[in-house]
């Protein structure tokens, strides 16, 4: 939920060239009156200009003079709309091998993913790698947009075809928790887009819209046990909180209530929480996402950077790390190299130790290397100046991903997901 108390779902999109990824987006905006009057004037112009009969929806998310050239995405857009019960925030990213460090970097904090297949083509290559970021990501919610069913007559038989090869790709993934919904639509005409298609009675599934409006925030949230980094120790030393010391920070995985019985890392010092501060308000318990403060029972060592988790759930906590890494810079990963990692809001010092193998992208294997390049996805061995409390990216994705930093330019090299 949002601070209104609105859902809130957080959408990745993902399409290869003239799979219409842009048309849909724009369709959605224009069918929830997202768009503003000039910006559709100016779609309508445009259009026009261009000699269609049609409204170009297109227009309303290539922002990019390059994008609007080429009729490609190629960087990461944040795309926002919403309807009377829900609040949607798209990340609109590219699906060009070359940009799979965008797409990466897009979806990351995405809840569903769109992949979008073109009728006339069918599941090709793209899919697979749209597919399979999905999985590494642990998206467990992944809608299957057949487009362009215009173009091939809306034909059923066309969409059972492609709905049986993607079947094909699903038995291929390790993910089992995923759910797949497929929906046949065409986004130019508005078909199964916001308004149920007349050309297609043999689909009696929802609309995309209505699809993404029953999902709920809680169903799309990740099991997991309770992670609280601490971002901040708070000192007021008012007249009414002169002895208050409270730790702030963004809760992840699963809720932590009043009384729990804690342990605060890397002291492993144990304590019990005494209150819970959300904005103004002392709440009994707080929720996975909630931004807080808690209070302890005892005076425990707890500063910027350490972890408060319940007795009983603590994480790993190694000088050793495996991982698979996305390359997101052209300088290349090699073996010896050294970088800053940061976790969370920790950094230490990491050398690469080992690449075990490059990762194809297309669920075709795996192979031998000693080096990973720009939109490499390899999979890497660490060694650590110190130890870092982690949990498997399987098993709690805030605290299995991290980055890894150049330690000259300070660019950001690598986007790693703890194995």
């Amino acid at each position: 939920m949002d601070i209104q108390g609105r859902k809130l779902i957080k959408i990745a999109t993902a399409g290869s060239v003239d799979d219409g990824k842009s048309t849909l987006i724009g369709r959605l905006l224009y069918d929830t009156n997202s768009l503003t009057t000039d910006k559709i004037e100016a779609i309508e112009r445009s259009s026009k200009q261009r000699g269609y009969d049609y409204l170009d929806f297109s227009l309303a998310t290539d922002g990019l003079v390059a994008e609007r050239e080429q009729g490609i995405t190629i960087d990461v857009a944040h795309i926002y709309f919403n309807t009377a019960k829900t609040n949607f925030i798209v990340a609109d990213t590219p699906g060009h091998v070359e940009y799979t460090r965008n797409m990466v970097t897009g979806a990351s904090t995405s809840q569903v993913a769109i992949i979008l297949i073109d009728a006339r083509k069918g599941v090709i290559e793209q899919t697979y790698r749209h597919f399979f970021i999905a999985n590494l990501l642990r998206m467990s919610h992944v809608v299957v947009a057949i487009n362009k069913m215009d173009l091939v007559n809306y034909e059923e038989d066309i969409f059972l075809k492609i709905k049986a090869d993607f079947d094909g790709l699903v038995a291929k993934s390790s993910f089992s928790e995923e759910q797949i919904t497929f929906i046949p639509v065409s986004a130019l005409k508005g078909e199964n887009i916001a308004r149920q298609s007349e050309a297609m009675p043999w689909y009696v599934g929802n609309t995309l819209l209505d699809h993404l409006e029953v999902l709920e925030p809680q169903d799309l949230q990740e099991s997991a046990v309770a992670r609280f980094p601490v971002q901040y120790v708070i000192r007021p030393k008012t007249e009414a909180y002169h002895d208050f010391r409270g730790f702030s920070g963004k809760l992840y995985g699963n809720e932590l209530q009043v009384g729990d019985r804690v342990a605060v890392l890397p002291s492993g010092n144990e304590s019990t929480i005494k209150s819970i501060h959300f904005f103004e308000k002392e709440v009994k318990a707080a929720a996975p996402g909630a931004s807080v403060v808690i209070s302890l029972e005892d005076e425990v060592d707890c500063s910027r950077g350490d972890m408060i988790v319940k007795v009983g759930e603590e994480p790993k906590s190694e000088k050793i790390l495996a991982a698979t890494l996305c390359q997101v810079n052209s300088k290349v990963l090699q073996v010896g190299q050294k970088y800053i990692l940061q976790h969370g809001v920790n950094r230490v010092l990491a050398k690469v130790d080992r690449i075990e193998a490059k990762v194809h992208a297309d669920f075709s294997g795996e192979e031998d290397t000693t080096q990973l390049r720009l939109n490499d996805i390899g999979k890497v061995h660490f060694r650590l100046s110190k130890p870092i409390h982690y949990d498997s990216y399987q098993n709690n994705k805030s605290n299995g991903a991290f980055i890894l930093i150049d330690e000259g330019s300070f660019d950001t090299v690598s986007v790693g997901f703890i194995d």
